[in-house]
């Protein structure tokens, strides 16, 4: 997902200290045997589903009312096909939803349409059983058949970002790319049994599937398959009542949520301090929140960086690209993030250690722009230039105008074109710019969820970068069931593309919230900065009153 820097969150931090040791879900421990390994993972799941109903239990209906909250005032694509940002899909995982959904904490994936399933002994063939109770708000049953038909759509739909995830599932790529007709796909349908046929094991792939591309989504914006309806949308708020047909609708604690759209800092703190919002994601004054409690503020499974898009000749070679990353001042492109990001990936735990860009040295970026140039038979004294696409903000401008001071005595002239924040995203895929900016949460908290950006084939790259040998890691790492293997493969594919000087880490991301948790249930910290509506609930709250006597004069 990708989410808009937020000067915000760097301003908050001047006010307060966090933890960044962020409870990222934890790998799976090393299993003797793949059978304890499936064994162990359906315990869980079915714990989770346990552990979720008794949860969802301690709210008392009696005091439920409308929640408020407020997001940022950028434009919403509520279609789960063609959705990027971050603030579209908390809204849509509310909306709609698929096999699994997120466990608000942990981010586990716990049982949602699906009720269970079960893997096959070679692992390539999972058959999952559609809830009896499941149907779309407007009543109609959600059968095996209704989810086929949600991804052959999303299949369909041009320019769908996160189509290629299921690119391990058994000719879904053919598919898109019109190579074999729906019938050929690992996808069978029957009742309420779906069978999924994979190319190779894929562990992860509960987790892929708690994301909102996924969920059953009939193509019709107004039919919705989450805990949510859409009942009302303008330019200043949304209004979302509860879906009565949704499968677990009596655990569902809020009648009503109503979302206002504002960026307005004053605004949105001034409702907080009057109890007129309950949470503001990123937009408010810290100095003027009454209730300093209530700010959370923790890191998350995000990075913001600088990519090459291999479009043009010059900087489609490497070793244009990293006499470039050589010169780069990287303490002084990095002084105003939080977290300062040499890698693409935030280390999880198991993940192995990666070498990160931190080398600066203007002499060795001359020798090796010389050798570049001789090699490509360009003259020492011609002058290249090269183009950056950049959001039209003083961050990316601030950017920009370091890259241009560095790059400037190797004969390389930066030229910026600014790019409304509204048309960035959407833009990328069609200019023909060498260097875009991505601020990227991982859609599960997988290292594939970055490296699949530059996957060639993925829907999510946006680059002509090809190299076997990444390419090659990631096939290797998808046929792998050893969860630590898996770990040092992809670790040795990310390595690849930091080597090869195809992009420029800069920071990895934070959140900022304002919520009363003494109030709120259901919401917590987390990883992805994910937090299912279906969730939360209002407590029963008991403020201390000190037993003091008042004495008459």
């Amino acid at each position: 997902m990708l989410k808009k820097i937020s000067a915000a969150v760097l301003l908050a931090f001047g006010l307060f200290s966090f933890n960044f040791a962020q409870n990222f879900p934890q790998n799976p421990q090393n299993q003797d045997n793949e059978d304890e390994d499936i064994e162990n993972f359906m315990n869980e799941f079915e714990q989770n589903s346990e552990n979720e109903e008794k949860a969802q239990k301690r709210f008392n209906p009696e005091i439920q009312r409308t929640f408020i909250f407020s997001s940022p005032a950028y434009h919403l694509d509520l279609n789960p096909h063609t959705s990027s940002y971050s603030n579209e899909a908390q809204i849509i995982n509310a909306l709609q939803e698929g096999l699994f959904c997120y466990d608000p904490k942990t981010l586990d994936p716990v049982p949602a349409i699906a009720s269970e399933y079960r893997i096959s002994r070679d692992k390539k063939r999972w058959t999952f059983t559609i809830r009896d109770n499941a149907k779309t708000s407007d009543g109609s049953k959600i059968t095996a058949q209704t989810v086929v038909d949600s991804w052959i759509h999303l299949q369909k739909t041009p320019d769908a970002p996160y189509s290629s995830l299921l690119d391990c599932i058994k000719g879904i790529k053919d598919y898109r790319e019109n190579k074999i007709s729906e019938e050929e796909i690992g996808l069978k349908a029957n009742g309420q049994k779906l069978t999924v046929i994979l190319n190779s094991p894929t562990a992860h792939l509960p987790r892929i599937l708690c994301h909102h591309a996924f969920s059953v989504f009939t193509g019709n914006l107004e039919v919705f398959s989450g805990a949510y309806v859409l009942k009302e949308q303008d330019k200043n708020q949304l209004v979302l009542e509860k879906n009565k047909n949704y499968w677990d609708e009596q655990n569902v604690a809020l009648e009503q949520v109503i979302i206002k759209i504002s960026d307005d800092k004053k605004e949105n703190s001034w409702l907080f301090n009057t109890g007129r919002t309950d949470w503001i994601t990123t937009s408010f004054d810290t100095n003027s929140l009454i209730n300093k409690n209530a700010i959370k503020i923790s890191a998350v499974f995000g990075t913001t960086y600088l990519f090459f898009t291999c479009k043009n000749p010059v900087w489609n070679k490497a070793e244009f690209r990293n006499a470039l990353l050589t010169a780069v001042p990287w303490d002084k492109l990095r002084s105003d993030n939080l977290i300062q990001a040499s890698t693409l990936v935030y280390p999880l735990s198991g993940y192995p250690e990666v070498e990160g860009l931190t080398d600066y040295n203007e002499d060795e970026a001359l020798e090796l722009m010389e050798e570049a140039r001789k090699n490509s038979g360009i003259g020492q004294d011609e002058k290249l230039e090269i183009t950056f696409g950049i959001a039209d903000n003083e961050y990316m401008k601030s950017l920009a105008t370091i890259l241009k001071e560095a790059w400037n005595p190797l004969g390389v002239e930066l030229v910026t074109f600014k790019i409304s924040d509204e048309q960035y995203l959407s833009s990328i895929p069609y200019l023909n710019y060498d260097i875009f900016s991505y601020s990227w949460i991982g859609d599960f908290a997988d290292p594939l969820a970055f490296l699949e950006l530059f996957r060639e084939g993925s829907t999510l790259n946006h680059t002509k970068w090809t190299n076997e040998k990444f390419t090659e890691k990631l096939k290797l790492a998808g046929e792998e069931t050893d969860e630590s293997m898996r770990y040092k493969i992809l670790g040795q594919a990310e390595q690849i593309l930091l080597d090869d000087g195809m992009v420029m880490p800069i920071s990895h991301s934070i959140s900022l919230h304002a919520i009363n948790l003494n109030e709120i249930g259901g919401w917590y910290t987390n990883a992805l900065d994910i937090h299912p509506l279906k969730n939360i609930y209002f407590k029963e709250t008991v403020y201390a009153v000190p037993d003091n006597v008042a004495i008459a004069k």
